[in-house]
């Protein structure tokens, strides 16, 4: 079960989820140069091994889904450690309702998760993407361009199909609000600290 809902100072968490995605902390981009206001972090879900799901997959059974490892766990961990190590804040967390997606949205500990369907993985069901792309985008249309920061945790394909980009495990995407279906791309945040 989530703990309840904390807040935390916006600039600061904003600028420690990209802290904690990158493998070398001290690489990410300087606090002072980051505005929260309607800032969206698209975020793949951290390390779970493998390629897709198999075959038996059910959406509501983590038994039959790839999940995080251990790795992947204390990816989402560092990343929470790094916002709590913060003062007070506040943000939006969406999930797919993926397992894996939920366990890294809930590790990260920094606020309550709420599912978001339109963050599901269409990598086996790609009749889907159109649709649910066009729905993801009149999501983000809705959100106000100086609102609090939100957290997106998805899929590859979702984060590939939405900025081009294609990001690794734990690998951010930032976006900005700005009132229409395709928000703004500020920069990508690697693994390894690059932008």
């Amino acid at each position: 079960m989530p703990k309840p809902f904390r807040r935390r100072p916006l600039a600061l968490m904003a600028i420690a989820v990209l802290i904690a995605c990158s493998a070398s902390v001290g690489s990410a981009a300087d606090p002072g140069k980051v505005d929260p206001r309607g800032l969206i972090i698209l975020m793949r879900h951290a390390e779970a091994p493998g390629v897709g799901d198999p075959p038996n997959f059910q959406l509501r059974d983590c038994a039959t889904q790839r999940n995080l490892d251990a790795n992947g766990r204390e990816q989402a961990r560092r990343v929470g450690d790094r916002l709590r190590s913060l003062a007070a804040g506040e943000a939006r967390v969406y999930s797919s309702q993926w397992c894996r997606c939920l366990e890294t949205a809930r590790l990260l500990d920094v606020g309550a998760v709420q599912e978001l369907p339109v963050l599901n993985s269409f990598f086996e069901r790609r009749e889907e993407q159109d649709a649910q792309m066009a729905s993801l985008r009149r999501f983000l249309a809705g959100l106000p361009a100086d609102g609090a920061p939100v957290v997106l945790v998805t899929h590859q394909v979702v984060v590939t199909a939405l900025t081009g980009v294609f990001p690794a495990s734990g690998e951010s995407v930032l976006l900005r609000a700005n009132g229409t279906d395709k928000p703004a791309i500020e920069e990508r945040i690697k693994t390894d600290g690059s932008r």
